[in-house]
């Protein structure tokens, strides 16, 4: 095939992936009003097949808002409100005694929990106690669950979406590091301006809104995260990154002064990888072949906030880990 032949090619792709992903918004907006951002951070997680974790005082629509990107695409979905006495098992499912031999004689059967879905919204997960939210990192991380001895592989696709609530801290078991890791963006979503709260209140007083649905059947999805992943990456996009990330380290040769001043631990190289990845899907979404620099810039916040940890001058300063992010990406338009 000719090189003409193959720009052609990827233009039709091209072409075709901004179009569908132009439906899904459409059908996000019938139900969403508002948070363009948030929806575009939650469309990128999902078209390169991360997790996500949505933080957000009440009644800002998180659990709307993962209901209907889990319709846009005809995912299955399942909810798990997370309370302290919630066990593992509520989680992963559990093995009963039944009759599953042909010879109708006794044995244990697997009854799957509601981590085998498509999409799972684990609703206020700092809630359940360290046992339960570790119930959910083998599924994460190896999109598989282990029950009895057995390991039980998820359907792809597989995602989880959690969501915290900032204000309510008393009785809550804030995630480790380990686990936010696995988490590709943090996710914070703000009041809307006063025309789209209008909007809102408009559109629902007293009406019950449905979700609207996609004609994205799974195999469509598949190809779709398919061609994010085949994106080509300029090798000076990926040093970037890297760079950014290595600057959030106190403790190497690489860090920046901010660094060294207030932060107890930098992103470690899931950091880099997943800057790198949802560059790739913004570059698609914005109608782009190639990501750029600053597809890592506008991505940064979210993808790193989580994983970098401020000291207790920090703390004492008032300085955020995002506030340190910023000034870091202040100082790279001079690399």
């Amino acid at each position: 095939m000719s090189v003409a032949a193959e720009t052609e090619m990827a233009q039709e792709q091209l072409r075709q992936f901004a179009q569908r992903v132009k439906e899904i918004r459409e059908r996000l907006h019938e139900t969403v009003v508002g948070q363009d951002q948030t929806i575009d951070l939650l469309l990128t997680c999902a078209l390169t097949g991360s997790h996500a974790l949505l933080v957000g005082v009440p009644g800002l629509a998180k659990t709307l808002m993962v209901k209907a990107l889990a319709a846009a695409f005809r995912w299955k979905f399942s909810r798990i409100q997370f309370t302290p006495d919630l066990m593992p098992s509520d989680i992963t499912g559990y093995e009963l005694l039944g009759r599953p031999n042909e010879d109708g004689s006794p044995g244990m059967t697997f009854r799957p929990g509601p981590v085998f879905a498509n999409l799972v919204l684990a609703d206020e997960i700092n809630r359940a106690a360290p046992k339960t939210q570790s119930a959910l990192l083998e599924a994460m991380a190896e999109k598989q669950v282990t029950v009895g001895g057995i390991t039980h592989p998820l359907d792809e696709p597989f995602l989880v979406i959690a969501t915290q609530n900032p204000i309510e801290q008393e009785g809550t078991y804030p995630l480790p590091e380990a686990q936010l890791d696995r988490f590709m963006m943090e996710i914070q979503i703000g009041y809307p301006a006063p025309a789209q709260e209008v909007d809102i209140v408009m559109k629902t007083a007293g009406i019950t809104r449905s979700i609207a649905e996609a004609t994205l059947d799974r195999a469509t999805f598949l190809s779709l995260r398919e061609l994010v992943g085949a994106v080509p990456i300029p090798t000076s996009v990926a040093q970037f990154a890297v760079r950014l990330c290595g600057a959030t380290r106190p403790n190497e040769p690489t860090a920046s002064k901010i660094a060294k001043d207030y932060l107890a631990w930098g992103a470690g190289p899931r950091g880099s990888q997943n800057l790198v990845l949802a560059a790739k899907a913004r570059a698609l979404l914005h109608g782009r072949t190639t990501p750029s620099v600053d597809d890592i810039r506008q991505l940064a916040i979210p993808v790193l906030r989580h994983r970098v940890v401020v000291n207790h001058r920090a703390i004492g300063d008032g300085v955020s880990s995002e506030s340190v992010i910023q000034r870091l990406l202040a100082e790279s338009a001079a690399w």
